[in-house]
């Protein structure tokens, strides 16, 4: 059915302007003024509101097995709640451990999604080993339209790889035109310093985050870096957390190095001592990254207003009470993970534009423009524009509400930001014309997602 937005705002990247929105086809087809209403035609009053492109999520975990448990989303619960707060599309890391075969892996998470996900989705392709089948594979997986690899730095011989198989990862990408992302710590580093902490009987989440110190992300970011520079990849760093990991960022990208960097929204709002709250109230903020020292949080707002933070992300992962007591004992059992899906797109709209000195392309920029070039995407997506997807976002500024898990709609049981004021919400969210959100209640059709592919590479 063709759809007609009328009388709201429009703020896109780099535009703000009043006019109506028609789109037929699942794309835009025409903006302006007064324009008419064919016969059969779905009309939205946008009035009060703001209308932004559909938002899009470069960082999250739905299938997940991790940790001896699997993440508690489903991609219809994961993606519903996505589309409630003005996520129209997902990056979903399709992450299989070492002993598994990558391209069956890639179709397994292909599977999961499939049918199921209400909202548009695709992958990053983890690299977890490079053997003798790596290079045969991911370049089938690429000539399937995925536009990036996923590296970790981290969870050595499970998902970690060492630096031989970083550097043919990145020779790999440079060929064929594809972006590395990668988790940057220093596996052998971490492993040591937890034994050590629970050697001394320091088992509890607060010692989550002196297992991973600030040192040994900047170290990780740095490394990477290197790498990118001597091959002449592109890469970008996922869920950068703190100012000496940004230092280490920024100084490459200053010498010219092909560096992207994404933070997520809980090292924006939440800090360590969150972790260092009593049993399994601590458990529940366990993630990594982990949440660090406040002082770290201005630095990443100064850096995401300047634009040297690219991209705000969730790192979704989603686990339940039950699943986080499972590290009762022994902080390195805590499955790691904070869910953020739902609230990304309200949290830095308050307490970046509305709170903070965030502006409001910027904003736009940050959470749907910039992933949408990163990963092959624009203009189909992260913009308005004639020809694009009808991903719009019609936004209530004027809402007031507090974020708990009573109201969420993920499968878990807890919320992260439980208590947290928002200034604002999503009223209705179109994907590709269909209406799948209206008076902020799930009104649209489950299953209804298309995987994306790649149209252009923007490495």
């Amino acid at each position: 059915m063709p759809l007609l937005i009328q009388n709201g705002e429009i703020v896109t990247a780099d535009s703000r302007f009043h006019a109506d929105i028609y789109a037929a086809g699942e794309t835009i087809t025409a903006i302006g003024h007064n324009l008419p209403v064919p016969p059969g035609t779905e009309v939205i009053d946008a009035t009060g509101k703001l209308v932004f492109p559909g938002f899009i999520d470069p960082h999250v975990h739905i299938y997940l097995p991790f940790m001896s448990t699997f993440a508690k989303d489903t991609h219809e619960t994961a993606s519903i709640a996505a589309l409630l707060g003005g996520t129209t599309t997902l990056i979903e890391m399709c992450c299989p451990s070492r002993n598994d075969d990558a391209l069956e892996a890639y179709e397994l998470w292909k599977q999961k999604a499939a049918g199921h996900s209400a909202c548009d989705y695709t992958f990053h392709m983890s690299v977890t080993r490079f053997d003798d089948k790596t290079e045969s594979q991911l370049r089938e997986i690429v000539a399937d339209g995925m536009s990036s690899f996923k590296i970790f730095l981290a969870y050595k011989n499970f998902f970690g790889v060492d630096d031989g198989e970083m550097y043919q990862t990145m020779k790999l990408a440079k060929k064929l035109g594809v972006i590395v992302t990668a988790h940057c710590e220093n596996a052998e580093l971490v492993g040591r310093l937890q034994q050590g902490l629970l050697a001394e009987g320091k088992t509890g989440p607060e010692w989550h985050e002196p297992s991973r110190p600030e040192s040994v992300e900047a170290e990780g970011t740095q490394r990477f870096a290197t790498f990118l520079e001597n091959t002449g990849a592109a890469g970008y760093v996922v869920h950068l957390s703190c100012e000496p990991a940004l230092r280490a960022a920024v100084l490459a990208k200053q010498r010219g190095v092909r560096l992207s960097v994404e933070s997520v929204i809980p090292h924006f709002l939440l800090d360590k001592t969150y972790t260092e709250r009593a049993g399994v109230e601590g458990m529940k903020h366990v993630m990594s990254p982990p949440l660090r020292d406040r002082r770290n949080q201005k630095p990443l707002w100064d850096a995401l207003a300047a634009g040297l933070i690219d991209t705000v992300g969730t790192d979704h992962c989603p686990f339940d009470v039950d699943q986080k007591r499972m590290g009762e004992g022994n902080f390195t059992q805590i499955p790691n993970g904070i869910p953020g899906l739902e609230e990304r797109v309200n949290l830095l709209y308050a307490y970046g534009v509305k709170r903070g000195s965030l502006d409001i392309h910027r904003f736009v920029d940050a959470a749907s423009t910039r992933a949408a070039k990163l990963f092959g995407l624009f203009p189909r997506k992260g913009t308005i524009a004639v020809g694009s997807d009808a991903d719009l976002v019609i936004y209530d500024p004027a809402y007031r509400g507090t974020i708990s898990a009573a109201t969420h709609h993920g499968n878990f049981d807890y919320n992260g930001f439980e208590g947290f004021a928002i200034e604002g919400r999503p009223w209705a969210v179109t994907v590709r014309g269909a209406v799948q959100v209206k008076e902020a209640k799930f009104t649209g059709t489950r299953g209804t997602g298309k995987l994306l592919r790649r149209e252009a590479i923007h490495a």
